[in-house]
């Protein structure tokens, strides 16, 4: 464009503020792409099935695709380390859950920072494990499991799906809390097998999800004594909490998604506020409770300080009760 030149510093101006203008419009229009989602686990668990029921959703309300890509791992740390990695412009996120708060509390030298190294963005949902022994233990309720254990110290053996798993904290948590519950640690390669050597009285008890041990519990293969949320949960609920028999035992899950930090504020905030919104809805509730999780809006503040939280919790636990990864 040519300006004679007693214009040319006044249209000059013009231009380059009408770019910076049209700049910071293009900017703040988000999202106008493809938003993904990392799973940082493979297709199939419950990272992978919130994140799904969620994604659909979220790209129907924002009017951009929303797409998933599982991306396993270092359970979990390969994807979740990617996104911290990644542009924090809200059109890369990652679906995490509770297990990497323990992540942290047991692997020193973490790819990512996750307090501050992610920007949380919203929680999914959060669930209570259930308490299941078999058939041949000789305990139906909290109260009959702790005297149990206790008539027989270090006769009975614990399984998890491996060391460090949230399985084993939450064990050794019923542990820490009792302050002399003697039952040994049987780590496996995965829940599967965990669940099989339970059923065949290789092991006596497994605190597990809801997903991993009421269809064996409806089955008749395993018995459930207990649920580890604080009051009776819709999951389950006639289930007793392990609380009535150890005061303040308690131990959930929770599933949530979350950005690069420095992902602007208001980007957050419109990604928070369309999530939410997806739980409200009554067909998510449903589908979240059918895979044994209850849906939990929160700001972006509220599951900062969760994770923060856990961060700590998991590593005193870790410390106190001797937790190590494999």
């Amino acid at each position: 464009m040519h300006f004679p030149s007693f214009l040319r510093p006044r249209a000059l101006a013009v231009v380059a503020i009408a770019t910076l203008a049209g700049a910071a419009l293009a900017q703040g229009a988000f999202p106008n792409k493809t938003i993904t989602i990392v799973v940082p686990y493979p297709a199939g668990g419950s990272n992978d099935t919130f994140a799904r029921q969620v994604a659909k959703e979220l790209g129907d309300q924002l009017k951009q695709p929303v797409i998933i890509d599982n991306r396993p791992g270092a359970s979990g740390n390969t994807g979740t380390a990617q996104v911290a990695r990644a542009a924090p412009d809200g059109y890369t996120l990652v679906a995490v859950s509770s297990s990497m708060t323990t992540n942290a509390a047991v692997q020193s030298k973490l790819p990512f920072d996750p307090v501050k190294g992610l920007a949380p963005v919203a929680m999914f949902a959060k669930g209570p494990f259930i308490v299941a022994v078999n058939n041949e233990f000789p305990a139906k309720t909290p109260a009959e499991l702790i005297a149990a254990i206790k008539a027989k110290p270090g006769q009975y053996n614990y399984a998890s799906s491996g060391s460090g798993s949230v399985n084993q904290f939450g064990t050794e948590l019923l542990k820490a809390k009792v302050g002399d519950l003697q039952i040994a640690h049987i780590p496996y390669k995965g829940m599967g097998p965990a669940v099989t050597d339970l059923i065949g009285n290789q092991t006596q008890l497994l605190i597990s999800s809801g997903p991993s041990l009421l269809p064996m519990v409806r089955a008749g293969k395993l018995r459930a004594v207990g649920i580890t949320s604080l009051k009776p949960s819709p999951i389950a609920p006639d289930l007793t909490p392990l609380a009535t028999a150890v005061p303040g035992y308690e131990f959930e899950l929770w599933w949530g998604l979350l950005a690069p930090a420095g992902t602007p504020a208001d980007v957050v905030a419109k990604l928070n506020g369309a999530v939410n919104h997806i739980l409200a809805k009554p067909e998510i509730t449903a589908n979240f409770l059918r895979e044994g999780a209850i849906a939990t809006p929160l700001t972006p503040a509220q599951f900062g300080t969760v994770i923060s939280d856990d961060v700590e919790r998991w590593k005193k636990l870790a410390k106190q009760q001797n937790i190590t990864a494999d």
